[in-house]
């Protein structure tokens, strides 16, 4: 089985490559720019059927929370048009698309998590771009999978863990949220997730459960919870460490309005597809010290 993966640096790219390394049963190839830049759709055809995928995994985005709310319009190219456009080449390839999308769709106001049916409601411009991806990845190719996911991290490319880790090593005290909450999600479990569902749509030639999933780490926390739990790994490792103060979201105030609820339900994946992520601090522990707190700085 062959994966096309768009992007080169992104995280789940990254950990698709890493994952697949050594096996006889899988290939992932990484296409990215200049070959396929989703802000140059007429790149992205060539790009993929170049690659001769069974499965296209559309994992390149704009992620620049902040600065797509000055950037809007490139932000709907990469994740809208572009989406769509990787969306449209699996398409007549003749391919199944798994498109990752992220819990900015919501609005964060719901009290429990959020369930595939939910109501969308993107506070900002980078999760109404991803939104609107949603709805062109769905309308370019029938044969989808839309896989919602949330504070993603991984050794690969910048994340909340090696920013903690990084930050730890110049101070003794962190400032961090603690009244967003969400789940914390590996983007080697999300890669272990795709393997295992790709094998499905590999094996089951009447596969026809296309549609929108939740794909999120097991378990909850705010962000300064997750902020200690990563501390107390790297100190337990013999890296950097740091203690995490409690700050409200009105004293860190950034361009983009974050979700105060991001937890996404993931038991529709789970029934469907029979796998479940690790609970989140085992897998935060298993990225420390797979990587090694010196190498994450």
């Amino acid at each position: 089985m062959r994966l096309a993966v768009t992007g080169r640096e992104g995280q789940v790219a990254a950990s698709l490559v890493e994952a697949a390394r050594g096996r006889d049963d899988v290939e992932v190839v990484a296409v990215g720019r200049p070959a396929l830049d989703l802000a140059r759709p007429d790149t992205v055809f060539a790009a993929l059927e170049a690659a001769r995928p069974d499965i296209v995994v559309s994992a390149a985005a704009y992620t620049a929370v902040d600065q797509a709310e000055d950037e809007q319009d490139l932000a709907f190219a990469v994740n809208a048009v572009g989406a769509g456009k990787v969306a449209e080449a699996a398409a007549r390839l003749g391919v199944p698309v798994i498109h990752l999308s992220t819990d900015y769709v919501f609005d964060g106001t719901k009290d429990g998590a959020y369930v595939e049916t939910d109501a969308t409601a993107p506070l900002g411009i980078y999760g109404a771009s991803k939104l609107a991806g949603e709805e062109a990845v769905a309308a370019a190719n029938p044969r989808h999978l839309i896989l919602r996911t949330a504070w993603v991290y991984s050794p690969f490319g910048r994340n909340f863990v090696k920013t903690m880790l990084r930050l730890a090593a110049d101070r003794d005290e962190i400032a961090v949220v603690a009244d967003q909450w969400g789940n914390p999600t590996s983007a080697l479990d999300i890669a272990d997730a795709i393997l295992h569902t790709a094998a499905r749509l590999r094996d089951d030639r009447n596969f026809a459960a296309f549609g929108v999933y939740h794909l999120a780490g097991e378990g909850d926390t705010n962000w300064s919870g997750f902020a200690r739990h990563i501390l107390d790994t790297s100190r337990a490792f013999g890296g950097p460490h740091a203690t995490v103060r409690d700050i409200a979201t009105a004293d860190y105030p950034t361009r983009a309005r974050r979700p105060a609820n991001s937890r996404l339900s993931s038991a529709k994946f789970a029934s469907l597809f029979g796998w479940t992520a690790p609970e989140w601090g085992e897998a935060v522990g298993r990225v420390v010290r797979a990587a090694g707190c010196d190498k994450l700085s």
